[in-house]
């Protein structure tokens, strides 16, 4: 709740500070345990569990049952957090690459593709597909993480979404080196379970892919992407220069030639190709290609129809104002996590830990905000406070409420009271 980056820090706070003795239950006699006891939980009692998900999972419903959770457009992200493991120590080793879940729905519809156009079928590939990464001797879980020439380390990527008021409703922990692209449905998956459908959902560029806007708008959810910058070298046509005619399926190059179909790629992408013949006399041509064959080649993915869809859904004023609001909800998370809660790095080490670490985040995050969005509710008459259970609960735990400020003194008894419902209810976790 305090931002306190670790536990040593944490039980000094506790040995000198009546407010946390208090509220433990420790009077000033009593000795506080070790530092290390809630570390060894983390390997012992807490291990295998999802503890810490339950906990997420039942301060997010109590959000959503008092009415501060706006569920009808989600706004998904990630940030990176620096691993415990000195970014010089570490082993070069192949691994094999995973294949992307949605592999076999592409495949199928790449042979139906190619069947369409007098191809025959790819055949499956079966070749294991290798590749050389750097691993951590220090936490092996974490993942090289390159984020410009000068930044180079191991990290871990907090993939997060949030509703529209701030609120974290899902959230997946995986190593630095996997693409956000990669684990979108998982958070996506998690949000639906956790509030339900939206209409909409705001994403960055690094979510601009096929199959993310073809997976969107199948669930009929309003896809909010920004501009893409093209690639294309200074002088040189670009893609959006050649039109696409889907009567004849055929690409038109600026002066007015015809790009032929020529094959589908095993990566899902249909190959439109010029001829060389007019190629070779034509006064664009270093504009167009530099090909030796003098031939211009133009892909087009077999889903490239959805992401026309997203590019048209992009001009509209609707996807312009709810992009604009991603500073005001799900970087603001992060600028929170990383600023309040000293998620810049992690002192953990390990998948499971640093999951454990950030889910208790996020669930403290959740809790600060119910808590002063009850207090400005409970002030309008909209929600009414339950001051009865607030007074009497300090009066037996006899709180010196009157150092604190209003404010802060109600939104301390929001907190205190939810925790204390948690034991009421018979709640508590192992």
């Amino acid at each position: 709740l305090f931002g306190i980056r670790s536990m040593r820090q944490t039980i000094k706070e506790i040995e000198t500070n009546i407010a946390y003795r208090w509220f433990l239950g420790y009077d000033l006699t009593q000795p506080i345990p070790h530092f290390t006891t809630f570390g060894k939980n983390y390997v012992r009692r807490f291990k295998g569990t999802d503890l810490f998900e339950r906990i997420f999972t039942r301060i997010l419903e109590e959000a959503c049952h008092h009415g501060l959770v706006d569920p009808s457009v989600l706004y998904i992200d990630s940030t990176h957090v620096k691993a415990n493991a000195n970014k010089r120590k570490f082993i070069k080793r192949l691994v094999q690459e995973e294949g992307k879940k949605y592999q076999e729905l592409l495949e199928e519809e790449i042979n139906q593709d190619r069947v369409a156009h007098g191809k025959k079928p790819l055949p499956k590939k079966f070749k294991a597909v290798w590749k050389e990464v750097k691993q951590s001797t220090t936490d092996p879980d974490s993942g090289w993480f390159v984020k410009n020439e000068k930044e180079q380390t191991f990290a871990y990527s907090f993939h997060v979404a949030s509703d529209q008021n701030g609120f974290v409703v899902s959230a997946v922990v995986t190593a630095a080196n996997v693409h956000d692209s990669q684990v979108f449905t998982d958070v996506f998956e998690q949000a639906v379970k956790h509030v339900g459908k939206p209409s909409a959902v705001a994403v960055d560029a690094g979510y601009k892919t096929p199959y993310i806007s073809k997976y969107l708008l199948d669930q009929q959810v309003r896809p909010v992407m920004p501009y893409t910058r093209p690639h294309t070298k200074d002088g040189r046509y670009r893609k959006q220069d050649y039109v696409y005619d889907e009567y004849y399926d055929c690409y038109l190059c600026p002066v007015g030639q015809v790009l032929t179909y020529e094959t589908t790629t095993r990566e899902g992408y249909r190959i439109y190709r010029s001829d060389a013949t007019t190629c070779r006399s034509c006064p664009f041509r270093s504009q167009c290609t530099e090909s030796h064959d003098a031939v211009k080649r133009v892909s087009r993915h077999i889903w490239a129809h959805y992401m026309e869809e997203v590019e048209h859904l992009r001009h509209t004023e609707v996807n312009k104002r709810l992009y604009a609001r991603r500073k005001e909800t799900i970087e603001r998370v992060f600028a929170d996590l990383k600023e309040k809660h000293g998620l810049r790095w992690t002192t953990l080490r390990g998948l499971e830990k640093v999951t454990m670490q950030a889910m208790l985040v996020f669930a403290c995050m959740n809790l600060k905000k119910l808590a002063n969005w009850l207090w400005r509710l409970g002030k309008t008459g909209r929600h009414a406070l339950n001051f009865d259970i607030f007074l009497s609960y300090t009066n037996y735990k006899k709180t010196p409420s009157a150092t604190l400020a209003p404010r802060e003194f109600v939104c301390s008894l929001e907190i205190i009271s939810f925790l204390s419902a948690l034991k009421i209810r018979r709640l508590k976790y192992p």
